[in-house]
């Protein structure tokens, strides 16, 4: 299973650049990037934070379970 996110949509939704984001939650542009690209999990409670959404908005797990 791998963690999907949509913060590069909520991000530019709000009108942030990377940067913008960067900056507003204390974090390089790159791991924006690398966020927006599934390479990284920050805090997602931090990030949902400052794009005002719930965790499960931003967040969600694709691909089967291995229970299932």
């Amino acid at each position: 299973r791998m963690l999907k996110n949509r913060v590069k949509e909520l991000r530019a939704r709000h009108g942030f650049s990377q940067t913008d984001l960067a900056t507003l939650t204390g974090v390089t542009r790159q791991t924006i990037g690398f966020i927006e690209k599934g390479e990284f999990s920050p805090s997602i409670a931090f990030i949902a934070k400052h794009l005002q959404i719930k965790v499960d908005e931003l967040f969600w797990l694709e691909g089967k379970d291995e229970n299932e």
